[in-house]
């Protein structure tokens, strides 16, 4: 299978081209970028030193149908509405990395992202992918909405206790914190170096763009959940996501319960590790890897559920992911390209 990548020079570009340049089944074809076509991507990457001669080409769906076989699209807001319908009608596979296809209703997308929605036609056609939960949706998809980072760290979170009715949805308080790259390469001054080192701030509270695409998914797990509170946070470090969630259990449950239940439900789920009874994950320990690593608890003081969920934002929150996803629609191994012990420390 042959695999480009447009936006190639962000982090989540980046990140697919190391994925992709060691999968088994698929071949690196191509690299596009709309603002330094012609260059070498070692210009933006030099790490990437093996694919000097790999030069950024322009996007063009037409002369990409002659490379690809499917497309990824790692681009801001805005642009994959506009490209993806040019490239399915070339019969090309769509992975969009973007935020474009996530939220199907369309008004959702202009009042969180203020930007103009896709077609109708192609919002609906979407798979969104979250892998552990859309397997059956994925089988042979062709085109896939990838889930956002935050919304992957916390619905994995909430997935067995929401499908299984154990909490109050009307509880549920989602307290996430995550590295520098999830805000992208452009220089934003919330990010550079001087704001973050020795700091660590709050950012779009009451209104970042993953609230309702959580409340999207959970809504659809059970339609008693109407808004969730999510607060969003900066830390100073690199990678990693982490999500700490509080909701009321609706019944007094012991612990072993609560990870049996996490255990069944992810028993067949390869980047899902649920961890011990006492035991918490850190962002540390899931570095460079497409795991999401789980660890949940119950306060009998309080009737509270705590869990706690970490991911590598650029992994299991983006590329990683989306490498699952290209996997399950294609009949792939889940796991092919995706073996990764995580780095440490």
């Amino acid at each position: 299978m042959r695999a480009a990548i447009v936006g190639a020079t962000g982090y989540g570009g980046a990140e697919l081209i190391r994925l992709l340049y060691n999968h088994p089944e698929v071949e690196l074809s191509s690299i596009h970028s709309s603002s330094q076509k012609g260059t070498s991507i070692i210009e933006s990457y030099p790490h990437l030193y093996d694919l000097e001669s790999k030069a950024l080409e322009e996007i063009d769906p037409v002369l990409m149908k002659q490379k690809a076989d499917v497309v990824f699209l790692s681009t801001p807001p805005g642009i994959s509405a506009k490209i993806t319908p040019l490239l399915l009608e070339q019969g090309l596979s769509v992975i969009d990395l973007s935020g474009d296809l996530r939220l199907k209703d369309p008004e959702q997308y202009k009042k969180w992202y203020h930007l103009k929605p896709a077609d109708d036609e192609i919002i609906m056609q979407s798979v969104y992918g979250l892998s552990e939960w859309a397997r059956h949706q994925l089988k042979g998809a062709q085109l896939i909405s990838n889930p956002g980072c935050y919304p992957t760290a916390s619905l994995l979170g909430l997935g067995p206790v929401i499908n299984e009715k154990v909490i109050e949805t009307n509880s549920i308080i989602i307290d996430a914190k995550s590295g520098v790259s999830g805000a992208g390469r452009s220089p934003m001054p919330i990010s550079h170096f001087s704001e973050m080192t020795n700091n660590f701030k709050i950012y779009k509270v009451n209104e970042h763009k993953h609230i309702p695409e959580i409340e999207q998914t959970l809504q659809q797990w059970d339609e008693e959940v109407t808004r969730v509170t999510v607060s969003t946070h900066l830390v100073p470090m690199t990678r990693g996501i982490m999500t700490t969630i509080y909701a009321n259990a609706k019944e007094p449950m012991t612990e072993k319960q609560l990870r049996d239940l996490y255990m069944e439900v992810y028993s067949r789920s390869p980047f899902v590790r649920v961890r011990e009874e006492g035991v918490y994950p850190a962002t540390k320990e899931v570095h460079g890897t497409n795991y999401c690593d789980i660890g949940i608890t119950f306060d009998e003081r309080t009737g509270r559920i705590t869990i706690v969920s970490v991911i590598d934002n650029l992994m299991k929150g983006a590329a990683g992911q989306a490498i699952q996803n290209l996997n399950l629609a294609m009949g792939i191994d889940e796991t092919a390209g995706l073996q990764y012990i995580p780095i440490y420390p």
